[in-house]
């Protein structure tokens, strides 16, 4: 499972022209779902976000994670994140899950992230998302199990 994290110091996603996620500070990640990817990953990749530290402490250093400092989740599907880009001028999506075990998996993200008790919003799968943010730094990361 792929999460690519930026942090924000807002962030927000739009269907049809409404809203249905925004966040304030903390972290945006776009998510991609693996063929190989189990819960057991996807639980995986939540501890690691809400544990990742990419917050700055009293002096400036990263230090902080999103649990830390008590901010938002904001998790948006992104099957583009699984394409190999190898070789020629248009990507490959054979390592993507197929969309009903990708929207399975990601579902799961989603339930674990919103029983840990952060703040969770979401991006809708399958949908044509308008996804807009203010990277805080700028920092992102990709992380991968």
């Amino acid at each position: 499972m792929i999460g690519l994290l930026q942090r924000v110091s807002e962030a927000g996603v739009e269907v049809d022209g409404e809203t249905i996620g925004l966040i304030g500070r903390g972290l945006l990640v776009l998510v991609g779902v693996q063929k190989s990817d189990t819960q057991a990953r996807a639980d995986r990749l939540l501890e690691r976000l809400l544990g990742y530290r990419v917050f700055p402490d009293i002096e400036g250093r990263m230090n902080l994670s999103l649990r830390d400092i008590g901010g938002g989740l904001l998790l948006v599907p992104q099957f583009t994140l699984a394409a190999d880009t190898r070789k020629g001028t248009r990507a490959s999506f054979t390592s993507a899950a197929p969309p009903d075990e990708g929207e399975r998996l990601f579902d799961h993200l989603v339930e674990q992230a919103r029983a840990s008790g952060i703040q969770v919003e979401t991006g809708r799968f399958g949908a044509d998302m308008r996804v807009g943010l203010v990277n805080d730094g700028p920092v992102t990361f990709w992380l991968e199990t």
